[in-house]
């Protein structure tokens, strides 16, 4: 036994020397190794021993390839310490997880032991009482059912679940004008003396310098169109006039920037989401509902309306518009009512008010789109091509002036100052001229915005001859553009000659300035 112990731990001697010999070895070589590595001083020595036959450039040389490697090594070894803290990390997250899960064990078992000792509890009260464990069970449950029930059944006898309300923003607009009372507004303002006024309150209140004619031609086009069009180079307010028409009249304009992405209606007036059973309605949609309770002048701004197609997400609109009889202008907002619905909202339709006016404004660039005649023919368009020159006015506060004072005051405009007979002929015999030698006539809708513009342009300030030659230009010769125009040249020649005889020598200004520079080009 002793000889057989002996040889047992020689050879168990002789095995780990062995093993622990090789365990050392490669230890002692990872050391030996890293000292080596890193033995500064060596490197120091080989430098100072080939110094005498180093020139300039093996100086160079050497030193960056000194960096070089430098660099690499201690990169090496962030990276290593990076993945140590990461590993620490990692091991700390799975050691807080076993230590949650061996708590949320504990608790669980505390909860088991409590529930145990509670029936072991009752079951001693209840054998106090004569009466089993299960007896006693059975008698509280058939005590307890009942209720419960009546308490279910409670709230539907006596207070039924309605639905959430879709229109979350309308329904806040119904309850601001429970209790609405209207302001006490301006009266006695002619349309001149708005225009005056309010050219002079932008000057002062806004820093905003605009000619007297643009004011006219504001107001003027709101008479004949609930959509003007603000056309132009950058910088000339076009989105300030709106702004500053609304903060004028006490009723700031809501402005809806439009998007690339825009391709349909629910982009201006929202949609309904069928997951959340609600309504998204935006900033338009609620100024068009609330202007359906009062009796302002609402302004709406389609900031950049044409850096989308117009024609996609205003088709409806234009469609409504041009109804001739205002109790149509309905839109579709979902195809079923609710109950909780707003006041104003009837069969999912939502009415069109009539105090509310729609503003584009326009660049023609590269990145927008080009607005078809669709649009330029029911809409009103103005040119704003210059900087405001500065001058001096009085302060001008704002004005409360009724949506109902200034549709008297057009109505008014259009019995003093009817188009006269004479210009009439006069535009007769001009549309015919222009049928005959350009092919290209104007509708119905024009000669219906002509009679509507005219006498309320008059009535602003300005002339009759003006007004029609306004018309002319952004609605008739504008549509020479898309003519051959190296070809009709010599006929814009007798069209201008035409307007002379009729209306007297550069009585046409614009229009004739327009033709001029249509010849111009080509």
């Amino acid at each position: 036994m002793h000889d057989f112990l002996y040889g047992f731990l020689t050879w168990f001697k002789a095995f780990f020397d062995n093993m622990l010999g090789g365990v050392l070895m490669v230890v002692k070589g990872i050391v030996l190794g890293i000292i080596k590595i890193f033995n500064l001083p060596y490197y120091f020595k080989i430098w100072a021993d080939e110094a005498p036959n180093f020139g300039v450039f093996d100086w160079i040389f050497s030193i960056l390839a000194f960096l070089l490697v430098l660099a690499v090594w201690t990169g090496v070894i962030f990276l290593a310490v990076l993945a140590v803290r990461k590993y620490i990390r990692f091991r700390r997250g799975i050691v807080g997880n076993e230590d949650l899960l061996e708590e949320i064990a504990d608790l669980h078992r505390d909860v088991l032991r409590l529930t145990s000792e509670k029936e072991r509890i009752m079951q001693l009260k209840v054998s106090q009482a004569g009466l089993s464990y299960d007896q006693f069970k059975e008698l509280m449950e058939s005590t307890e059912e009942p209720a419960e029930e009546q308490d279910s059944e409670q709230p539907q006898a006596n207070l039924p679940a309605a639905p959430a309300a879709r229109f979350t923003r309308l329904a806040a607009v119904d309850e601001k004008y429970i209790y609405y009372t209207p302001p006490v507004y301006e009266r006695g303002m002619t349309l001149r003396d708005i225009c005056e006024d309010m050219r002079n309150f932008a000057c002062t209140n806004n820093g905003l310098y605009y000619d007297e004619r643009t004011i006219r031609l504001m107001l003027s086009g709101f008479a004949c169109t609930k959509l003007v069009i603000l056309q132009g180079i950058s910088g000339t307010g076009k989105t300030s006039l709106p702004y500053m028409m609304g903060k004028y009249f006490q009723n700031d304009a809501t402005i809806a920037s439009v998007q690339p992405s825009w391709r349909d209606r629910n982009e201006l007036f929202g949609y309904f989401n069928e997951f959340t059973k609600k309504f998204n309605e935006t900033d338009v949609l609620r100024r068009i509902y609330e202007a359906g309770y009062n009796d302002e002048i609402n302004l709406v701004i389609l900031d950049e309306m044409n850096i989308s197609r117009v024609e996609y997400y205003f088709a409806e609109m234009l469609s409504v518009l041009e109804m001739p009889n205002p109790d149509e202008w309905r839109i579709e907002l979902v195809p079923s009512s609710w109950e909780n619905d707003p006041a104003h909202l009837r069969d999912g339709f939502l009415q069109i008010p009539q105090n509310v006016w729609y503003i584009g404004t326009i660049n023609n660039d590269d990145s927008t789109f080009s607005v078809s005649d669709k649009v330029y023919d029911r809409a009103f368009v103005i040119n704003l091509d210059s900087k405001g020159i500065p001058f001096e006015a009085p302060k001008t506060p704002a004005k409360k002036i009724a949506y109902s004072e200034v549709e008297r005051l057009y109505e008014q405009a259009k019995l003093d100052f009817p188009v006269s007979r004479e210009a009439l002929d006069k535009i007769e015999k001009l549309d015919l001229y222009v049928i005959q030698h350009f092919r290209i006539a104007f509708g119905n809708r024009i000669m219906k915005q002509l009679k509507d513009f005219v006498p309320v342009y008059i009535a602003c300030g300005g002339t009759e001859t003006e007004a029609i030659d306004y018309i002319f230009v952004t609605k008739v010769f504008r549509k020479f553009e898309s003519l051959n125009l190296s070809l009709i040249r010599g006929e814009i020649r007798g069209l201008i000659a035409m307007m002379d005889s009729l209306f007297g020598p550069g009585a046409m200004a614009e229009s004739i300035e327009y033709l001029q520079r249509l010849q111009k080009m080509y």
